[in-house]
């Protein structure tokens, strides 16, 4: 019995279940060296006194920075604003995403051109949106006050930027501008794949337009509206470019959120070690939040009858 023999050989059932890992190999590979590094180095920036001012003074402070974190004066400022900028932009975005798929869903003329129009706020970047938002409510020069004058609503120009409540308002109005097409885009590929029989089958049951939708229409897209609104959320969640392009989190901090805190913090004040306690919590919260609304709309459920 030669060499060769004696080597054990891959059964082909074992070389066919490992080739889709093999695949899949180089871009695990990708992915942990440009997401798993950064992710493990910043909790290990969380428990260290890491400044970039201070390059040679990094050592380990245990829980001080959590602590400096949850005992900082806008810590549940940052929260309020945090959880009413992602509450209100991600209804915002659903109901009037859902709108338009509804909408483009029925045959109509020039429907085409319709749409493309529709969803060129997606084809922005953040930078640009935030930057038509921040001239268009200028408090001085603004055409958003110039408009409300020559309607006659206002008399004097308001402060949009600078007023407490107002600031976080235009950054919202401008998430949900800049978002709804993603919905759009979305729910409009899911309700396409409704399968037109079973319509048919309901008309000639006599069931109107809302009983079809309720019934038929949301549980065949309710896998694709879960999806979305989770992916959404998360997303609005760790953006903070609009909030930073926007007001800067002016004034006091009353648009600031924690992403933006989160920059301001690494890039301002240059204290990579609370950004980095900021980013493991918002993490937390982000992972929870998916667990718990995952199971709460039973989405490995979802889309059966």
């Amino acid at each position: 019995m030669n060499q060769r023999s004696r080597q054990p050989r891959l059964r082909p059932q074992t070389k066919e279940n490992l080739t889709p890992y093999l695949y899949l190999l180089p871009i695990f590979i990708l992915l942990l060296f440009m997401f798993g590094y950064p992710l493990v180095k910043s909790v290990i920036m969380s428990f260290q006194s890491y400044k970039l001012t201070k390059p040679n003074d990094v050592a380990w402070n245990h829980f001080k920075n959590y602590a400096k974190m949850f005992g900082d004066k806008n810590f549940g400022l940052l929260m309020k604003n945090s959880l009413v900028y992602v509450v209100i932009s991600v209804i915002g975005q659903f109901l009037l995403g859902l709108g338009l798929a509804l909408a483009l869903n029925t045959k109509f003329k020039g429907r085409g051109l319709y749409q493309s129009i529709i969803f060129l706020p997606w084809a922005f970047s953040a930078f640009v949106v935030g930057l038509l938002f921040r001239w268009g409510f200028n408090g001085e020069y603004g055409v958003i006050n110039d408009l409300l004058k020559k309607l006659g609503i206002v008399q004097t120009g308001i402060s949009w930027l600078g007023t407490p409540g107002y600031s976080l308002s235009v950054i919202i109005f401008a998430m949900i501008w800049i978002g709804i097409p993603f919905f759009g885009i979305m729910i409009l590929a899911a309700l396409q794949s409704v399968p037109k029989e079973i319509y048919e089958a309901a008309a000639l049951d006599g069931c109107g337009p809302i009983k079809k939708f309720f019934s038929l229409t949301l549980p065949y897209i309710k896998p694709t509206i879960i999806i979305t609104i989770l992916l959404r959320t998360i997303w609005i969640f760790n953006s903070f470019d609009l909030v930073v392009i926007i007001t800067e989190g002016g004034p006091a901090n009353y648009s600031q959120t924690l992403p933006s805190y989160i920059y301001t913090q690494a890039f301002s004040s240059y204290d990579f070690g609370l950004a980095g306690a900021f980013g493991v919590f918002l993490m937390l919260v982000l992972t929870a939040y998916a667990v718990i609304f995952l199971k709460l709309t039973k989405y490995d459920k979802a889309g059966d009858f």
